[in-house]
């Protein structure tokens, strides 16, 4: 039988030894083929352009353009492409970036060779990968932004009514909100009305329809990702 064509990797970084050992863990499984180097945003985009990878290992703390600006690029020419972000940077300003930006995982530099390659094959797989360092703060991280996002998009709701909004777009039941929340099933009911007359909307289909365009009624995950996995920390 023809065993299956390994996955193209082109790797973004522009520390030659830390480039070298990458090379040299992922050179370790024959999953994956190392087409192509690149040491900057420019160089990323038209290596991508050139080799065809079907992943690419991103560094962020690139000479000249950010790694974020080469992941905004590299996918808006090549949407196929999965990116695995491979950086120092842990700070939630840079996650919450690479994930608007497209990629599909997130590990810190310092990951062992296993971890490295099992977030490849997670990443190359569909999935979403995230070093244990980060995975924690990922929901809070997001529900932030969503709650932003549904403020400014209902600046008439008070935040309860937005807390109701956003649990009946998750599809719970009356009684169900009321006990999430604490409240009397009566005083949910009050909050419903208060949110169908505020937007001027005649059932709760239509509620959650303009819930969900604003991002609520779920939890925020990069778009096309499945499963979230997370590496066990190293020994």
């Amino acid at each position: 039988m023809t065993e299956p064509a390994a996955c193209r990797v082109l790797l973004v970084e522009d520390h030659p030894i830390f480039l070298e050992g990458l090379m040299a863990a992922i050179g370790a499984d024959h999953g994956f083929s190392v087409v192509a180097a690149a040491g900057t945003a420019d160089e990323a985009v038209a290596a991508t352009r050139t080799h065809a990878p079907d992943l690419v290992v991103m560094d962020l703390g690139l000479p000249g353009r950010s790694g974020i600006e080469a992941i905004r690029e590299v996918l808006a020419a090549h949407p196929e492409v999965h990116v695995l972000v491979m950086t120092m940077s842990e700070d939630d300003d840079s996650l919450l970036a690479a994930m608007r930006a497209g990629a599909r995982g997130y590990l810190l530099k310092g990951a062992s060779r296993d971890e490295i390659l099992r977030a490849l094959h997670t990443v190359a797989g569909g999935g979403a990968v995230f070093s244990p360092q980060l995975a924690g703060r990922i929901g809070v991280l997001f529900a932030s932004v969503r709650g932003t996002t549904a403020a400014a998009a209902f600046p008439t709701l008070t935040a309860r009514e937005r807390e109701v909004l956003d649990l009946l777009a998750s599809g719970l039941g009356y009684g169900q909100i009321a006990r999430s929340l604490f409240l009397a099933e009566k005083t949910v009911r009050n909050h419903v009305g208060s949110v169908f007359a505020k937007l001027r909307v005649h059932d709760r289909a239509e509620a959650v329809v303009r819930a969900r365009d604003a991002g609520l009624g779920t939890v925020p995950r990069p778009a096309g990702q499945a499963d979230v996995q997370l590496p066990p920390a190293a020994t």
